[in-house]
């Protein structure tokens, strides 16, 4: 744990454990199979909708489609920030249109993130419904956003900050809770 970390609030197995009971609590909320899609915000957002779709496939034998949607142009702060935007590509290459879409992200914190994937999402066609799936909820809302899945909640302070790790982009599987600083 480096110097800011002040806690470590999952490991690699209480983060599985977390995505496989999100993967059945959408099994049995919104079902599986073809009527389902999961759609995972850039960056982290993508490995946990791929993660769950894994998971949703070995419980129904369907895996439902994963695609992946960058927000960069529909955020409400991008005339803030003074570098430039690192827009990437979205993958969402089956219709939504009538389906039960589940967006995926990593942490949800001021619901900013996820109004701004919402707007992307239309883009695409009407879904039959918008769900939302994170893997840790640490509060402090700013718009009328709430999950519908929840791998855990963390109650954090302004200055606290919260860093999802993955073994395909970090050294493994956690999730820590940051003390004060920059957002990682």
């Amino acid at each position: 744990m480096s110097s800011r970390e002040k806690a470590q609030v999952l490991d690699e197995t209480g983060l599985d454990r977390a995505l496989t009971r999100i993967a059945h609590e959408i099994v049995e909320q919104a079902g599986g199979g073809q009527d389902i899609a999961l759609v995972g915000i850039k960056t982290r957002g993508v490995t946990l909708a791929e993660r769950i779709g894994a998971k949703i496939a070995a419980i129904e034998g369907t895996k439902p489609s994963v695609g992946a949607l960058d927000i960069t142009l529909y955020r409400d702060d991008l005339g803030l920030k003074a570098e430039q935007p690192v827009v990437r590509s979205t993958e969402i290459s089956f219709p939504i249109k009538g389906r039960t879409v589940v967006l995926v992200d990593d942490v949800l914190f001021t619901g900013r993130t996820i109004r701004a994937a919402i707007d992307a999402l239309l883009e695409y066609g009407r879904p039959a419904r918008v769900q939302l799936a994170v893997l840790v909820d640490r509060g402090h809302r700013e718009l009328p956003i709430r999950p519908d899945y929840v791998g855990k909640n963390i109650p954090t302070s302004l200055v606290e900050h919260v860093r999802v790790e993955f073994a395909e982009t970090d050294d493994g599987d956690r999730v820590v809770l940051i003390g004060g600083g920059s957002h990682d």
